[in-house]
């Protein structure tokens, strides 16, 4: 049994753990023990991509219990994808907070570390149940890191977020509870074999189950009519916190993709792919309304939380098609989009520690230190998220708008993507006049502008460039990762005698 699967929920459980009972350690422990454990789980992650890559399923039985009596952890390509997605954002998310962020509040770095707990578990999870609880772990993580350096829009933004997770949770373990009632199974491979094995006096429960397992996870992806929580909220909160906050919607996409892949998927007979129809009509009108909010937007943070909305509905089309080549180009765009939004939330907040009691406001008149510098990373991340080439967005729209037939879906993709983008680049050109345009260089300190923050945040916006670098090998991954995901009869052997490895 390869037990490098379970790492990844291990190490920052017990790193939580002990920095939470140690709350009485100095700052700069907290930081050492923060920091080693996402440059580990860097490390970590591209050992299991490399290991999944060899196109078997690794799996982990809890507890030694074989499925689908136990607990299973299951590392397939998708999974591995996203655990390298979630490792380098956190480094540097957590590189930027130890510059003085995580001095804002109590448990700061325990909170950081279960949510990656949370996010991790819910990547490599093959239990259904047991993502309903890697979900609680992340959302009560979440929770706290919201209200993270107080305030009344925190705690206001953090009360809407609550409440709407807890009613989500209720629909979530409703909705359990019934597809177990049914199927006598919670293992998801094992749960796929029922599903595609009922009769049609259990469809109907079957289906109303998977439909609002369909709610529970467009309110974490937060797709229409679902996402009014999350610009608020990421744009109340702190910036190392909204930058992970950034791979949190795609918790959501990525369980949509495995549920009505595997459970609900080609072999579920009158259930095969039932959420495709609600999915696609629900993305264009995603794109669409994110793309005004952007342009609404009266200051930088909010903005950036719409231009998420709007790649939350780019990703959910690719997935809503459902083809081999769009969910190519969805996985390329998920990790673009994850890690650009990121660094445009810590830019923000740079601009915002320079412009004084103007923050990010879109107003004129504020003096800037460097406004050149960040000038010149305002323009690579804008043009890398509005789509425009030579960055990683347009790479990643082009391949989607390709995936499309020009007379069928192409006639509604290409429109609502292409006007999404002119609008998007109309409200970041806007942004960058107000911020950038005919501004006073401050003659503040050469200190003020803190170099460690600067460095994290380039980092990940100088990541757009290295996906287009490394567009041929990623690609080449993600393709046989679509290949794997539609192999339905490789997650059914994990159920059967002598399955997984």
């Amino acid at each position: 049994m390869n037990h490098a699967v379970i790492v990844p929920i291990l190490l920052p459980m017990f790193a939580g753990s002990l920095l939470l009972f140690g709350a009485r350690l100095s700052m700069p422990v907290k930081r050492m023990i923060s920091f080693a454990v996402v440059s580990v789980l860097v490390v970590l992650s591209f050992w299991l991509l490399a290991e999944a890559n060899s196109g078997d399923l690794t799996v982990y039985s809890l507890g030694n219990w074989p499925a689908p009596f136990g607990i299973i952890l299951m590392l397939d390509r998708l999974s591995a994808l996203m655990l390298v997605v979630t490792a380098v954002l956190s480094f540097f998310a957590m590189f930027y907070a130890m510059r003085g962020d995580d001095e804002r509040g109590r448990n700061f770095h325990a909170l950081f570390q279960f949510q990656l707990m949370g996010i991790n578990g819910a990547f490599l999870t093959g239990d259904l149940f047991n993502l309903f609880v890697f979900f609680e772990i992340l959302l009560i993580a979440s929770y706290s890191l919201l209200l993270h350096g107080g305030g009344s829009e925190r705690v206001k933004s953090g009360l809407h977020y609550v409440v709407l997770n807890l009613v989500g949770s209720s629909f979530f373990l409703i909705a359990v509870g019934v597809l177990y009632g049914i199927t006598g199974t919670l293992n998801m491979a094992d749960m796929a074999l029922r599903v595609a094995e009922a009769g049609p006096q259990e469809a109907p429960l079957l289906g109303a189950a998977g439909m609002l397992l369909l709610v529970v996870f467009g309110l974490k992806a937060a797709f229409l009519p679902l996402y009014f929580w999350l610009p608020h909220a990421y744009a109340a909160a702190s910036a190392p916190v909204a930058a992970l906050f950034a791979v949190m919607t795609k918790v959501g996409l990525y369980s949509i993709l495995r549920v009505y892949t595997l459970i609900f998927g080609d072999d579920a007979g009158p259930l095969a792919n039932m959420a495709q129809d609600w999915l696609w009509p629900l993305a264009l009108l995603t794109i669409g309304l994110g793309a005004i909010g952007a342009l609404a937007a009266r200051n930088l943070h909010r903005l950036i939380a719409y231009l998420v909305v709007v790649s939350v509905g780019t990703l959910l089309a690719g997935i809503a098609l459902g083809t081999p080549d769009s969910l190519t180009a969805a996985l390329y765009y998920l990790v673009h989009s994850t890690w650009i939004s990121a660094g445009l939330f810590l830019l923000a907040d740079l601009i915002s520690r320079q412009r004084g009691v103007k923050t990010t406001e879109l107003i004129q008149g504020a003096e800037l230190q460097n406004p050149y510098l960040l000038g010149s990373l305002f323009f690579i991340g804008a043009i890398s998220i509005a789509g425009l080439p030579p960055f990683s967005g347009f790479l990643g729209k082009i391949l989607l708008l390709r995936s499309v037939d020009p007379d069928l879906q192409g006639l509604f993709l290409w429109p609502t993507v292409l006007i999404g983008g002119l609008m998007t680049m109309i409200a970041l050109s806007r942004a960058g006049s107000m911020l950038f345009w005919r501004v006073g260089v401050s003659q503040l300190d050469s200190a003020e502008l803190d170099y460690g923050r600067l460095f994290a945040c380039a980092c990940l916006l100088l990541l757009s460039p290295v996906l287009v670098a490394v567009a041929a090998p990623l690609l080449d991954y993600i393709r046989a990762t679509v290949a794997q995901l539609h192999n339905l009869p490789l997650y059914y052997q994990l159920v059967q005698p002598g399955g997984g490895a």
